[in-house]
């Protein structure tokens, strides 16, 4: 039965968090949490009754599936550590832009488990709904992420090492940039003082039109209807700012430019 793997979380980030407790809500037996800092560590491990760690070499051996959720350099740096004496077990990585092959020289079995997403600690998220990208170096290991991957969400996909980096490349915009934008926007009403909440119905909206709508068609605003007179007024605003300025001015173009391409 799959909810009688027994797994291993080797992080307590914000991915780290979120995943363990879907698994653990689903069924399956998180055994141990491993953390450098101790207070990370045992906060997660108490939610989804675990043990934890803070030491590479009390990690449990002997585990079906130790799942690696660290920041890109952490896991690099530690390879050896994280391997350890687990050489016959499962081990996969998280991370959107590392090769599986990473662990080529280091374990027997391998892969990836990819949750496209973006989480935080303080936000539960439902997984139904979360593509999940899986790679293995073995077709029976394959199976086997597929099939726990089916347990938490309904859009399961292999995907390769190439295949996944331009999967992060794409989330980039469509999350971390969109973010940065509204902390901009953000910025942009306190100096005014005027509160950012104004702004939420039109960002829900433009959310909910693009799962109607090509992005491209949904596109609004005086850059795509070329209006010069706005833009310049707008970047005269901005003229204090000369940082975020460009950033109008660079974005407007684009948009611009695409209509024209399309």
């Amino acid at each position: 039965m799959l909810r009688d793997y027994h797994i291993v979380m080797i992080g307590a980030g914000n991915l780290a968090t979120q995943l363990a407790k879907a698994f653990y809500n689903k069924g399956f037996c998180v055994d141990q949490v491993y953390s450098r800092t101790l207070e990370a560590a045992k906060g997660l491990a108490t939610q989804v009754r675990a043990s934890h760690t803070t030491q590479w070499d009390q990690i449990d051996s002997g585990k079906d599936l130790y799942i690696v959720a660290l920041s890109d350099e952490a896991l690099m740096e530690n390879l050896p550590d994280i391997i350890g004496l687990r050489t016959d077990s499962l081990v996969v990585h998280t991370a959107g832009s590392v090769p599986m092959e990473i662990f080529e020289s280091h374990a027997k079995r391998y892969g990836v488990f990819y949750p496209m997403q973006t989480f935080s600690k303080a936000r539960d998220v439902e997984f139904d709904n979360i593509p999940l990208f899986i790679e293995a170096n073995s077709e029976a290991d394959k199976r086997t992420l597929l099939d726990i991957a089916s347990v938490l969400s309904k859009k399961v996909h292999q995907a390769d090492s190439e295949q996944r980096k331009k999967l992060h490349l794409a989330a980039v915009f469509s999350c971390n940039f969109v973010n940065h934008m509204y902390s901009l926007s953000a910025e942009i009403l306190e100096r005014y003082n005027l509160p950012f909440d104004v702004m939420l119905s039109l960002i829900d909206e433009t959310t909910r039109k693009i799962h109607e709508v090509e992005p491209h068609a949904a596109q609004t605003g005086p850059a795509i209807r070329n209006d010069q007179d706005v833009m310049n007024r707008h970047l005269s605003m901005l003229a204090a700012y000369p940082d975020v300025q460009e950033v109008y001015r660079l974005l407007s173009k684009n948009i611009s430019k695409h209509k024209i391409d399309k």
